[in-house]
């Protein structure tokens, strides 16, 4: 059509009766509460779908005279008050976390992250690092935490995907407006928008401050898309996960550095600073400049910033780290060098370990914390020893990596359907019972028919979803809707009786997505048999840049077209949070392969379990504490020391077998009413075992009892008297840094082999101190039984006093002890730093064994 279109868009106005609709879309509340979501979903079903599912960009296209009309239907109002009433209670609930005089109201938690995942209306996220952030977000609201979240407003978020006829993955990017997203930008008193600047190298770059609600929770949202800023620094924030290593690197210095100078110009006063992964780090160096501006030098001020800093990392493997060129942190950071009061060489010291030529983010991070975890038990332990050079004379197992075990969000990733059979099994009030083992022993008492009528209807709506997304798929590759049906003849809604195993994740390589397909031979015979039909389904992303995983993708793809497995092997596209949320709910069994230990956590398999859904998993990540032998399947990994070749042969050998012998037979053995009782008897004990242990209630528990609590205390010991303390330990450790290579150790008693139980035994050591005085050191023997490892097993830690000082110059201590044990007992001598302040008693890394 010739002529210049321009455009105008007509928003309705709300009637004065649902004026709170606004409110309610403007709180992302309604990401964990679906008769919010309902409420706007009845207005106007089709257009609720077209407008992705966002209740803000809903609202400012719905029709007049629909809004006009619902005013006036009282079903509506109802729903709708009832809506209120619930968004009002919550809202006024006071803390359900205690408070003591460590985590006390004038506390907050300042939460760093470079993603964040609260639903598909508001598309900053990729996967799991994302999901996981917004559901600890969620938490800390339920809980009444005092809690902000800080992190980048992308333009465009993760990509959407879509995928041809030859399995080939096509990245489609959504470029969002800001209007649509339940986001408003922060006014300062005198009515202007809030802006920071960051310096990068030798340009400013301006931040627009935006904020979302999550039920108690801001978080604040930071903008590079803005006229002061050059086109090329407008682009900076455009893309998530998008650019080169120069966009990474300016990326995390303006979620780090202008984070907390965002949170600063709020007059935002954190007591926890919570660093998730390390793509925040930088916030270390722009806390220690503002804390040498109020006087501080550079050590007493890098004691004080990571006092309270808290250092979660999700990477298992070394090369997951960030990593970036010392002359490229040079370039961004020499300007703060007089500021910081420090060198070059210092400053890139911070980022360094003997093990990385690169400055490694990870490593600034740690060095700006105090408290460090990993996700998992298994990945605390790697992790431990991934970050072990960072305390180099610590064994891994004794250094200050500990672990929280992730959890997900209850209320986002339980269906609706259970809370009805809930309430009436468990009683009113399960949803404040999520840690309480002995109330979701009451799973047991839900009569199985009611158990399977609700896990079938969960199916049958997987199926659904299945079919429309199928439909749309094939449509654009030009497929028959004959072939459309022959593929989907066993994803039957109105009759889901097939067993249907599911497999959906990110398509990286660890994660194996084409593991299953390592023996077809097998494969063919476990999914032949027309009496005991298997159904898998996969679906994932693979990122743009990672070939191997999109390979992955085709090898998936190119399976589900054999002839043998064409309807029983379906590859899904475009893997989104609707389209998880109907994947754990609606599969029988949950796969996970992994290679161990490459799986840090995993919450997958978690939102699966609590809907009822069996695991078959390798036992890594969470699934490595939560396998009882009992509530799924565990595939045992294989030895570390085995090629890759042997390893996938021998694990998808474990694979089939368990598929072959356990998970095929049990869902088969069906009772009179049609379903096999033992198999919904162990989906029963897979929702009582995992549910109140996976769940972000007890993650965000944890870290507010290890870390957050301990953390604030901390600051509040280090800041008084204007940080003397901090002053104190920074001037204590250059002491101990510069005397400790000359400290020895020798015994002096006369080391007896044998003794009678109940008598004592006297050990006497000579300590060289250097210049050092006694209560700069701990000394201690390590007591316990023979081990194979390089300490003693369940051993016990006796600290020897100091006695005296020798002629020879050298410290006496001694310590008398009366065994406890009988048989062979393994014993040895250490000595290190101590003192008062310390938060770990390792911190330092240093340590001398006899």
């Amino acid at each position: 059509m010739p002529g210049t279109p321009f455009s105008l868009e007509v928003n309705p106005q709300i009637p004065l009766r649902l004026r709170r609709l606004q409110e309610l879309a403007n709180n992302l509340w309604y990401s964990w509460d679906r008769p919010t979501r309902t409420l706007f979903a009845r207005l106007h079903p089709s257009l609720w779908k077209r407008a992705g599912h966002s209740p803000k960009a809903f609202l400012k296209r719905v029709s007049q005279w629909r809004l006009n009309e619902a005013a006036e239907d009282r079903v509506f109002l109802n729903a709708y008050n009832r809506v209120l009433s619930a968004y009002d209670t919550y809202h006024a609930q006071s803390s359900r976390l205690k408070e003591t005089t460590d985590f006390g109201e004038g506390d907050l938690v300042a939460y760093f992250c470079f993603e964040f995942g609260f639903h598909e209306s508001l598309p900053i996220y990729s996967g799991g690092l994302g999901i996981l952030a917004g559901d600890h977000c969620k938490t800390a609201s339920d809980l009444g935490l005092n809690f902000v979240g800080v992190g980048l407003l992308y333009r465009q978020g993760y990509f959407n995907q879509t995928i041809d006829n030859e399995g080939n993955q096509h990245a489609l990017y959504t470029t969002s407006d800001f209007d649509d997203l339940p986001i408003s930008p922060l006014v300062r008193k005198d009515g202007t928008e809030l802006r920071v600047t960051v310096p990068l190298g030798a340009r400013q770059v301006t931040l627009k401050v935006w904020q979302a609600r999550v039920g108690h929770v801001r978080l604040f949202l930071l903008d590079t898309y803005l006229p002061e800023n050059s086109p090329e620094d407008r682009d900076i924030a455009h893309r998530l996960y998008g650019g080169d290593r120069t966009t990474r690197i300016e990326q995390e210095i303006l979620l780090g550095v202008g984070g907390v100078r965002a949170l600063a110009a709020l007059e935002v006063k954190p007591t926890v600073w919570h660093i998730n992964e390390g793509h925040a780090a930088f916030l270390v160096l722009e806390r220690v400049r503002m804390l040498i501006e109020t006087g501080l030098d550079f050590s007493g001020a890098l004691e004080a910033a990571a006092a309270n800093t808290v250092f979660t990392t999700h990477t298992p493997v070394p090369a997951g780290h960030d990593h970036f060129g010392d002359d490229m942190v040079r370039h961004y950071f020499a300007g703060w060098l007089p500021q910081l009061g420090i060198t070059s060489e210092q400053l890139i010291g911070l980022g360094h370990t003997s093990e990385s030529p690169e400055f490694n983010m990870s490593a600034l991070a740690v060095r700006g914390s105090r408290f460090h975890n990993g996700v998992s038990a298994i990945h605390g332990e790697v992790s431990a020893r991934v970050l072990a050079n960072m305390w180099p004379q610590i064994d891994s197992t004794e250094n200050p990596i500990g672990h929280v075990t992730n959890g997900v969000h209850v209320p986002t990733f339980l269906a609706p359907e259970w809370y009805e059979l809930f309430d009436r099994h468990l009683g009113y009030g399960w949803e404040q019972r999520l840690t309480d083992p002995e109330c979701w022993e009451g799973i047991h008492a839900i009569p199985d028919q009611q158990f399977w009528a609700v896990r079938q209807a969960l199916k049958s709506q997987l199926f659904r979803q299945l079919r429309d997304r199928i439909c749309e798929q094939h449509a654009r590759n030009h497929g028959s809707e004959a072939h459309m049906e022959r593929v989907l003849r066993l994803a039957n809604p109105d009759n889901p009786q097939t067993l249907t195993i599911g497999f959906a994740r990110r398509f990286a390589t660890y994660k194996r997505a084409h593991l299953l397909f390592e023996n077809l031979d097998w494969l063919r015979e476990l999914v032949c048999d027309e009496q005991r039909q298997v159904l898998f389904l996969f679906a994932g992303k693979a990122h743009p840049a990672d070939g191997p995983g999109q390979d992955m993708i085709r090898r998936v793809a190119a399976v589900s077209r054999m002839p043998d497995f064409e309807g029983k092997v379906i590859l899904v596209e475009g893997y989104d949070l609707r389209l998880a949320r109907r994947l754990v709910s609606g599969v029988d069994v949950w796969l996970n392969n992994p290679i161990y230990p490459l799986e840090a956590s995993g919450t997958s398999g978690m939102k699966a379990a609590l809907n009822g859904v069996i695991n078959l998993s390798v036992l890594d990540g969470w699934w490595g504490e939560g396998y009882d032998g009992s509530n799924g399947w565990g595939i045992k990994p294989v030895a570390d020391t085995a090629d890759s070749a042997r390893r996938d042969r021998e694990e998808v050998r474990t694979l089939y077998e368990i598929l072959q012998d356990s998970v095929v037979p049990l869902f088969y053995k069906t009772g009179p009413l049609g379903f096999s009782p033992e198999w919904v008897a162990m989906a029963k004990r897979s929702i009582a075992t995992l549910l109140p242990r996976f769940n972000t209630e007890r993650m965000v528990g944890e870290y507010v009892e290890k870390f957050y609590r301990p953390a604030a205390r901390q600051w509040h010991r280090y800041a008084v008297d204007n940080f003397a303390p901090a002053r104190e330990v920074a001037a204590w450790k250059s002491k101990i840094r510069n005397h400790w290579s000359r400290v020895r150790i020798r015994r002096l008693d006369s080391q007896p082999a044998r003794i009678a139980f109940g008598d004592s035994v006297r050990f006497e050591l000579a300590v060289e101190l250097d210049a050092l005085e006694p209560s700069d050191v701990k000394v201690e023997l390590v007591f316990g039984r023979p081990s194979s490892r390089d300490r003693p097993g369940d051993a016990k830690q006796f600290e020897l006093r100091w006695m005296k000082r020798l002629e020879s110059g050298e410290h006496l201590y001694a310590l008398e002890l009366q065994p406890e044990l009988c048989g062979k007992i393994d014993y040895r001598f250490r000595v290190y730093p101590g003192h008062a302040m310390l938060t770990h008693p390792f911190e330092m890394g240093m340590m001398l064994w006899l």
